[in-house]
C-alpha cells in the first residue's frame, strides 16, 4: 500500500523577552525544568533547520525540502506502523530524524530501526542520536542492493521522506517494486510528498 500524506501546517514557537520595570535592563524570567526542556528542544529544532538548510543549498536535488518534517506529519506517518509487527522498520530519506523520533514514540524500539540516508553530516548525526539503530549511509534509490543481505526478516515497514519528484517515474517504481520485496505481507509503504499530485499515478494500481 502506498500512502501519501500531503503537507501539513507548521509553526514554530517563539520566545520574547522584554526589559524589566524601570530597570533599563533585559531581564530574563526563571525557567522551569519543564521549560528549559522545552527551550532545549527548540534550539535543537533550529539546529536541525539550520542543518537541512546548508544540505538543501549544496543539493536541492538531494535533499528535497528547505525544513525537516514537522511533528503533526511525522506523528501521522508514524501511526501507520504497527508497532506490534515483527520485523525491521526502514526509514528511506531521515534527514535530521524528525519521522524517526515519531516512530520511536509510536512504540518501535529503535534496535529495530534501519535508517537509509545519502548525507553524510545526517548519518552522523542519526548515529549518535539513535546509536542502536542501524544507519546505512547510500542511496536508496538502490535499496534492494543496501539491504538484501542485511535484513534478517521481512520488513514490518518502509516510511520513506524522499523527495521522488526529483526522479524520473521509472526510477519511482523500480523503488516501490524493491522496497515491496523486502516487505512482510499486508506491511506498508509509507511515503509522504509535497504536491498537489501523488507521485505514482494512480493507473498504477499494482501498487495501491
Amino acid at each position: 500500500m502506498v500512502l501519501t500524506l500531503g503537507p501539513l501546517a507548521y509553526t514554530r514557537d517563539s520566545c520574547v523577552t522584554g526589559p524589566g520595570a524601570g530597570s533599563g535592563k533585559i531581564r530574563f524570567p526563571s525557567m522551569s525544568i519543564q521549560s528549559t526542556l522545552s527551550l532545549a528542544k527548540r534550539t535543537l529544532r533550529l539546529d536541525d533547520e539550520v542543518r537541512f538548510i546548508r544540505s538543501w543549498m549544496e543539493e536541492p536535488l538531494a535533499t528535497g525540502a528547505v525544513m525537516p518534517s514537522g511533528k503533526p506529519l511525522a506523528r501521522a506517518m508514524a501511526k501507520c506502523v504497527d508497532p506490534d509487527m515483527g520485523g525491521p522498520v526502514i526509514e528511506l530519506g531521515p534527514g535530521t530524524g524528525a519521522v524517526t523520533a515519531a516512530l520511536v514514540e509510536q512504540g518501535i524500539e529503535p534496535s529495530r530501526l534501519v535508517l537509509v540516508e545519502f548525507n553524510p553530516t545526517f548519518c552522523r548525526l542519526l548515529r549518535t542520536r539513535y546509536p542502536e539503530a542501524t544507519v546505512v549511509q547510500g542511496d536508496a534509490y538502490g535499496i534492494k542492493r543496501l539491504l538484501a543481505s542485511l535484513l534478517r526478516q521481512p520488513a514490518a515497514a518502509v516510511v520513506s521522506g524522499l523527495p521522488l519528484f526529483t526522479k524520473p517515474l521509472k526510477f519511482r517504481l523500480r523503488l516501490l517494486a524493491d522496497a515491496f520485496t523486502l516487505l512482510a505481507p499486508g506491511a506498508p509503504f509509507v511515503q509522504f510528498t509535497y504536491a498537489i499530485v501523488p507521485p505514482i499515478p494512480r493507473s498504477y494500481s499494482a501498487f495501491g
